[in-house]
């Protein structure tokens, strides 16, 4: 029995289980051969069979998707890492660093010593964070009414630091203001630029902020899991008139079209006989840029969104230009300087460039970090590894 079986069969017994709903997974190396598969349903209760083609919110695995796109334009000479990233879009660090709370409960702020650079912004340095694990964001939004970032309106995104560019890490909205920027740069919503420069290339015929009806007919449901652990759909849906595409987590996609991206990545800017970006660069963003810095656990601060998450117990990581770094191998057998990240709705991806791999794993499940899909993540690349 291969391993892919294997997989398959420890999937399936998952859904029977209930543990979780459905799910597809996809698996690739850097050569072309590749694997997709889909367990379970894509509603719990429904007959509807989750396909390899079924089209999931993938949050913040946008991320890397906007990172590339705007290395493109560094490439091009359109954007730069390291200038000012006020000079082109003015609201970019404008409020300055949150430094408490008067007695009033109104924001005290103070002008950041720095500014902000795209660079700050792609690794989580610029001192941005979301509300979801910070408390002081989240008191913040309150104390001004500001709206929140799954809004997509302007307005959310006016938010303070939590310190001075370059200084620290958190994860947050920074990649949100790269998208901004992206636009600045070429004069197209992000969406219709990423589809002319990456998504039409790369044969990602699937994502997209917007759906369309034939993407909408194959959409996964998002689940909610209680604190009794059971599973219920919930309503959801990305705001589809948004006032800005949220380059941090906005897309829609599948497995098969994330995978595509991957290999690409994978095969250092190349897919096939098109190349998206020259092999330095993508060299510079799975580069650990944050040193002596390291990314750390990320403590829920709102429950109803995501659990803690610590993707690496134990470990001190880093992070690229969009991509967590893992600065050791880990016990799911990933190499040393692999590239990863994971979307809120609990969908995860490995670049692996030391085995030469890729996985995809897509589920629908709020909160973030859950116990039974990190777990069957982790398993699906353990078993991938053999490990």
């Amino acid at each position: 029995m291969d391993r892919q079986q294997d997989i398959a069969i420890r999937m399936q017994k998952a859904v029977q289980a209930g543990a979780i709903p459905g799910l597809v997974l996809a698996l690739g190396d850097r050569h072309g051969s590749s694997w997709d598969a889909g367990f379970g349903s894509r509603a719990l209760g429904s007959a509807e069979l989750m396909q390899p083609d079924a089209v999931f919110w993938i949050a913040s695995m946008t991320k890397a998707i906007t990172g590339a796109a705007a290395m493109m334009l560094v490439e091009a000479g359109k954007l730069s890492l390291d200038a000012p990233a006020n000079t082109l879009v003015p609201g970019i660090g404008a409020l300055g660093v949150l430094e408490g709370f008067d007695e009033a409960g109104q924001p005290r702020l103070r002008p950041a010593k720095r500014p902000i650079t795209l660079r700050h912004l792609l690794t989580h340095t610029s001192g941005y964070a979301y509300d979801m694990w910070s408390a002081e964001i989240a008191r913040f939004r309150k104390a001004t009414g500001t709206p929140a970032v799954g809004t997509c309106r302007n307005a959310a995104l006016a938010l303070p630091l939590l310190f001075d560019p370059g200084e620290d890490w958190t994860y947050g909205i920074g990649i949100d203001w790269a998208g901004k920027m992206i636009e600045a740069a070429t004069g197209e919503t992000l969406g219709a630029h990423m589809a002319r420069v990456i998504f039409e290339p790369l044969g990602m015929v699937d994502t997209s902020f917007k759906l369309r009806a034939d993407q909408r007919a194959r959409l996964a449901a998002m689940h909610g899991r209680g604190a009794d652990g059971a599973l219920s759909v919930i309503p959801f849906e990305v705001p589809q008139e948004p006032e800005f595409e949220t380059g941090g987590g906005g897309l829609y996609g599948t497995a098969r079209d994330y995978l595509a991206f991957a290999r690409m990545i994978l095969n250092g800017g190349k897919h096939g006989k098109i190349r998206l970006l020259k092999a330095e660069t993508v060299a510079e963003m799975a580069r650990d840029q944050i040193a002596p810095l390291a990314v750390r656990p990320m403590i829920s601060a709102v429950p109803t969104a995501t659990r803690d998450a610590d993707f690496f117990p134990g470990m001190a990581n880093g992070w690229g230009l969009t991509f967590l770094v893992n600065r050791r191998p880990s016990p799911q057998g990933r190499s040393a300087g692999s590239l990863a990240w994971a979307g809120l709705g609990n969908t995860f991806y490995w670049i692996d460039p030391g085995r030469g791999t890729a996985g995809i794993f897509l589920s629908q499940i709020l909160p973030f970090f859950d116990p039974e899909a990190i777990s069957l993540f982790r398993e699906f690349e353990s078993m991938v590894n053999e490990v």
